[in-house]
């Protein structure tokens, strides 16, 4: 598989833990010249903190409104014209029904729903090729409940119910269009401390590079009859264990 002469955009690599970096990673090691988005105070502000030895290409903070644009604009001045977009970035939060504001649900959809969407679309504006790449990414919430993480969860699934209509609109261009469910995945938010092997068949929890092989390989034309996919990539994790 290569990705030789391809041009790529990965959003949230701003953490050598994290998928986003995993992602950027493999999709060099295949070929493809990348450049990085990350938005390193929202890392700062959560349990795992930033990562003060990783920078992003550019710094940007997808609660603006024209930063999906910014971030185009600034990869195809740096590799010319994109022929991947992987939407790898999101905003993480907990919150139960009867603590959410206006304002926190806001919060969740500016940046989860609105940029990605707004990405994708000047993605496509400004695509050459004929073999166009778009990755999204969402959670688990179109397989079970995910409590205590509402707003997350609703915006991060919208993505997986856009999935087929971004596909639809964009497969006359030849782009391809397909979303990924990378399932409990050890990022450095203290997953590592919980005991896997209840719930994972395969007795450990997902690692960045599970998702990232999966991205690379949807990336390559040996994907290129796959569209319009809500792909489950989660070693088997079995939610309901334990559950009453």
């Amino acid at each position: 598989m290569t990705l030789a002469g391809r041009t790529a955009l990965v959003t949230g690599a701003s953490r050598r833990a994290g998928i986003g970096f995993a992602i950027a990673e493999r999709l060099r090691a295949a070929g493809a010249a990348v450049f990085t988005q990350g938005w390193t105070p929202h890392d700062a502000a959560q349990p795992w903190g930033a990562d003060p030895e990783l920078e992003p290409d550019l710094e940007a903070d997808f609660a603006e409104r024209d930063a999906p644009a910014r971030v185009v604009a600034a990869a195809h001045d740096a590799l010319g014209p994109l022929d991947v977009l992987v939407v790898n970035h999101a905003r993480s939060g907990s919150g139960r029904l009867d603590e959410l504001t206006a304002d926190h649900i806001d919060a969740f959809l500016h940046e989860n729903v609105r940029a990605s969407l707004l990405l994708v679309r000047e993605f496509a504006a400004q695509f050459e090729g004929e073999n166009g790449r778009v990755i999204l990414f969402t959670s688990g919430a179109h397989l079970s409940p995910m409590t205590g993480e509402l707003a997350y969860a609703v915006s991060k699934g919208a993505l997986a119910i856009a999935t087929l209509t971004l596909a639809e609109e964009l497969a006359d261009r030849g782009i391809t269009v397909n979303c990924v469910h990378p399932g409990p995945t050890d990022t450095g938010y203290g997953l590592a401390d919980v005991d896997p092997a209840p719930r994972m068949p395969f007795g450990r929890w997902g690692e960045p590079d599970d998702a990232a092989r999966l991205v690379a390989w949807l990336c390559s034309d040996d994907a290129r009859w796959l569209t319009g996919q809500v792909i489950d990539s989660e070693g088997g994790f079995r939610r309901w264990v334990g559950s009453s």
